[in-house]
């Protein structure tokens, strides 16, 4: 067996993508009746919207700040503001008390999510030596029963984070939502390529291309297997050795993988990265039958070194024509956690796991070691041969998402949290991982099956099930939980 080059990280060798990056709006805001009263408010309440702009701007998004309104005329001015800056969400900070019809055109008017934050100065007052105005600037939670009340009569969707300045814990579910906010953005933006047609049979695998554009405003770009054909033709031979080289150092590389198979691995890949170039893909979701070893068939049999090394890029890429399970790892990415391409494999009742795993592309950034590449001989249920990627998952927690679809059309976020653990894994080539949810693996497969998740999912490091129920409330869609 080959050994892979002395490690280096994968985003050096396979720098991420850019994307446009997620759009913060943010606004403060009190009643303007209290500054002529109580002098001292005023400068108080800044310095508090000054240190929310401060720790939001930290984050990792494009902040626009429309700064601190007093009253409706500057609601509805920021609320233009906010429109014209496209946000991915919008945090509403309440200092003190203001009405709503201070903020609901700000909801209204940006068609964004708006998540309202209240966060007194400290962990609680100084009663014996408060008076009126040092009081107020810590009654912030004093209207959100009355947004709620008008968002809810609005039908717009109401989210808030109440507690103190600098409480942590408060901090975390501002994050989370901020984490939310990046899947809304990478959703809202997203081109997902869709090459070849469904796999035989798999009826919940078909997706209404009008679903995703509706839903969350992403394309859907259809592309021919003679797409991908027209740039392999074009792949030089020096540009094939140049990947194959860049594979020996990613992955190790078994004696079983034969060096025609390495090199057309190869060239399909390079011919990937272009058609997602050209086409400005963002995920891209495939499946080709083939017959008889015909170039189609090779091209389809050749995808797995290619799109596992688009997925590390940031690229999510799956197989079968699994749309909305490229989407669930799109989502994944977007919230730093991976996202491989997953199905069930096995139940193992006397360890009490779920295996889990698939064949064709993974995501190198959850293996648990040097991933490898194994020559197969047969694609099991599918037409070709060549390479294929095998690593086990890297063991810790992670999460599961799935997109599901009901019967009305609707799509919905499935998720599981659970944990990778040691034990046994099938040399086969594909990625492997075995799951413990504490719970009997048989009842736990009935109650994920239920969900309406469909056959393939993302699975993800580290336990994320809460970002993507946020994730969900953003989008308008339902997340189940199992």
């Amino acid at each position: 067996m080959a050994t892979a080059e002395r490690p280096v990280p994968v985003e050096e060798l396979l720098p991420p993508v850019g994307r446009r990056r997620t759009r913060i709006g943010l606004v403060a805001g009190g009643l303007g009746a209290y500054w002529p009263q109580f002098p001292g408010l005023l400068p108080q309440l800044r310095e508090s919207a000054r240190y929310v702009a401060e720790r939001i701007g930290a984050l990792d998004a494009e902040v626009t700040d429309v700064g601190f309104i007093s009253d409706a005329e500057e609601g509805a001015a920021a609320a233009e503001r906010l429109r014209r800056a496209d946000c991915d969400l919008i945090v509403l900070f309440l200092t003190t008390y203001l009405t709503s019809s201070m903020v609901l055109p700000i909801a209204r008017r940006s068609h964004t999510p708006v998540l309202v934050v209240d966060l007194q100065p400290t962990e609680r007052m100084d009663h014996a030596t408060f008076d009126t105005g040092a009081w107020l600037a810590y009654c912030g939670q004093c209207p959100v029963p009355e947004v709620g009340n008008v968002f809810r009569r609005a039908g717009i969707p109401f989210r808030s984070v109440s507690g103190w300045l600098r409480q942590e814990s408060a901090w975390r579910r501002i994050e989370q939502w901020i984490r939310a906010a990046h899947v809304r953005a990478a959703l809202r933006h997203a081109r997902h390529g869709l090459m070849g047609h469904l796999y035989p049979g798999m009826l919940d695998v078909s997706t209404d291309l009008t679903l995703l554009p509706t839903a969350f405003g992403s394309h859907v770009e259809m592309l021919e297997f003679d797409d991908l054909r027209h740039r392999v033709e074009k792949v030089t031979d020096a540009e094939t050795r140049e990947r194959v080289a860049l594979a020996r150092r990613l992955f190790t590389v078994d004696e079983s993988v034969a060096d025609e198979d390495f090199a057309w691995g190869a060239s399909v890949s390079v011919a990937l990265d272009r058609l997602v170039e050209d086409f400005g893909l963002d995920t891209l979701a495939y499946y080709h039958r083939g017959l008889d070893g015909e170039l189609h068939e090779r091209l389809g049999a050749g995808m797995i070194l290619g799109a596992s090394l688009l997925t590390a890029r940031g690229i999510p890429a799956a197989g079968e024509y699994e749309l909305r399970t490229s989407v669930a790892q799109l989502a994944s990415q977007s919230v730093g956690a991976g996202g491989s391409f997953t199905e069930i494999q096995a139940l193992d009742f006397e360890a009490g796991v779920v295996e889990m795993g698939h064949d064709g592309p993974g995501h190198l950034a959850v293996s648990a070691r040097d991933p490898l590449l194994r020559g197969l001989g047969v694609y099991h249920g599918k037409r070709g041969w060549g390479v294929s990627v095998e690593f086990d998952v890297r063991h810790g927690p992670v999460t599961l998402l799935g997109l599901g679809q009901d019967a009305d059309g609707g799509l919905s976020f499935v998720t599981a949290d659970g944990a990778v653990v040691p034990g046994p894994h099938l040399e086969i080539g594909n990625t492997t991982s075995r799951v413990d949810f504490g719970r009997d693996p048989g009842e736990w497969v009935d109650a994920w099956s239920a969900t309406g998740v469909g056959h393939h999912w993302s699975l993800a490091l580290g336990h994320h099930a809460a970002d993507f129920r946020a994730a969900a409330s953003l989008l308008g869609i339902e997340h189940r939980d199992v």
